[in-house]
């Protein structure tokens, strides 16, 4: 058994943990990082980055097949399941191992295995080796989520997969039944119906990508079904009879149960918190549903131990993991950081087309009693667009009729997962409608439609 001191402990090394852990470093903290599996996290290994390598392949799969309205040539197309797996997982292998540099680089200690609050200030982490105990002033919590099982949906990796089995998949399915329509689901119905595959996609809530603004959810439905795909929504899937090789799914959708087969199920419900075995009930930590309970500075109220990230609560976002972890590490080392605000945290969706939001939808704006001013641009009245063969979509914006603030802005269409961050950034200056207004966007380009959104909220519309 060894001790070791430091002035910061993080438990975790995802994208909230292991950038927590290098600015505390750069910052003048010695810091230690505890991981009992894989340096990045999920996001890194098994979530953001492999997921968009597979889609990026379905995306040119399909891009191929339109090879004809480019004045192209494409014959004997096909596609290497395992070729496309196999360079998703050298993707997530190489920034596995940039981790892993980042740590060295920054002289951030690394333990590899399950930690565990053992008293306050102090961590034990069970290692293959033995037990180290460490000791630190303040711990910051970021065990990130795992996939959630509901009765009668467990996955066995065979015939019901999760989004591990999803990423490394033992066939190329023919008939897949998608539970659950967030971004999660939708990206693999994505990818899968892409190669081919006819996919269902089940949604428990009225509409599909419930989070989004309606009018986008919309207009992802009409996109999905046209590509093929099998919407249901207000639909519960009640349970899965597995016997050979399908699934028999019990489908209830107005009070009517239907059965449907399939070859392959795949179940995206949710998530779960990773607080199992911490020891954070002892220690007082707030738990429930699962995930940590924190303040705006995501302090848990036990004196030195803070949770960021998937662990700490919605969104489920990486991006608003690591931003955590950069303002907690410089709360630890005296700073005075902002908090950060959920509604100014950017969600994109990876589908085909693709989705992205910030801040209020239009529907919920007036829930709070905002009157209001709407602005659309469609993307078939933009050059851009239709040069790249990309006329479907649509850029919305939402700002307060009085003080002219945005309020938020909705995206479907290519490329929306890139263009999104301008209005991020818009907010973050608390830009009102007019310095939109006078900004110059360059044309050609897609962003064109962004101005010309803002425009039309007040009627001032050039291309449409």
């Amino acid at each position: 058994m060894a001790n070791s001191r430091f002035d910061m402990i993080v438990i975790g090394a995802g994208p909230g943990g292991y950038v927590a852990a290098i600015r505390g470093a750069q910052l003048g903290l010695s810091v230690a990082i505890v991981e009992r599996e894989h340096m990045g996290g999920i996001c890194l290994n098994w979530g953001c980055i492999p997921t968009k390598a597979m889609l990026r392949s379905a995306e040119m799969f399909h891009l191929m097949q339109r090879a004809g309205e480019f004045g192209l040539r494409a014959d004997g197309l096909g596609f290497d399941l395992d070729a496309v797996v196999k360079r998703s997982r050298g993707i997530a292998k190489q920034l596995n191992a940039g981790v892993a540099h980042l740590m060295k680089k920054n002289k951030v200690r690394v333990f590899m295995g399950a930690a565990s609050v053992a008293a306050p200030g102090k961590v034990r982490v069970a290692t293959g080796e033995g037990t180290e105990d460490l000791a630190a002033p303040a711990i910051v919590l970021a065990t990130g989520a795992r996939a959630r099982e509901l009765p009668g949906l467990e996955a066995d990796g065979d015939l019901v997969w999760t989004y591990k089995h999803a990423l490394t998949p033992p066939r190329m399915p023919k008939t897949l039944l998608v539970i659950g329509s967030g971004a999660i689901g939708i990206e693999f119905a994505s990818f899968y119906n892409a190669l081919g595959a006819d996919v269902t996609v089940v949604e428990v809530l009225d509409r599909i990508l419930p989070v989004e603004d309606a009018e986008i959810s919309a207009l992802a439905k009409k996109s999905f079904q046209k590509q093929g795909m099998t919407i249901l929504e207000a639909a519960t899937v009640k349970s899965l009879d597995k016997g050979g090789k399908k699934v028999t799914a019990h489908i209830e959708t107005g009070g009517k149960t239907e059965t449907r087969d399939f070859d392959t199920v795949i179940s995206a419900v949710g998530i779960v918190g990773n607080t199992g075995d911490l020891g954070l009930e002892e220690r007082g930590v707030r738990v429930e549903k699962t995930h940590v309970v924190t303040d705006a500075h995501c302090r848990t109220g036990v004196e030195g131990i803070y949770a960021i990230g998937d662990l700490a609560g919605p969104p489920w976002l990486a991006h608003k993991a690591s931003h955590e972890g950069v303002m907690v590490a410089e709360l630890i080392a005296g700073g005075a950081p902002h908090p950060v605000a959920p509604e100014a945290i950017a969600g994109c969706t990876y589908c085909q087309p693709q989705i992205a939001s910030v801040g209020l939808t239009e529907a919920r704006a007036a829930e709070q009693g905002r009157e209001v001013r709407v602005g659309r641009f469609p993307f078939i009245g933009n050059g851009k667009a239709l040069a790249l063969g990309e006329p479907e979509g649509l850029i919305k914006t939402v700002f307060d009729a009085a003080t002219g603030e945005l309020l938020g802005a909705h995206m479907i269409g290519a490329e929306v997962t890139e263009l999104i961050q301008g209005y991020v950034v818009g907010r973050q200056l608390e830009t009102t409608e007019a310095e939109l207004m006078q900004t110059v966007f360059p044309h050609p380009t897609l962003s064109e439609m962004m101005h010309e959104s803002v425009l039309a909220a007040y009627d001032r519309a050039l291309h449409i």
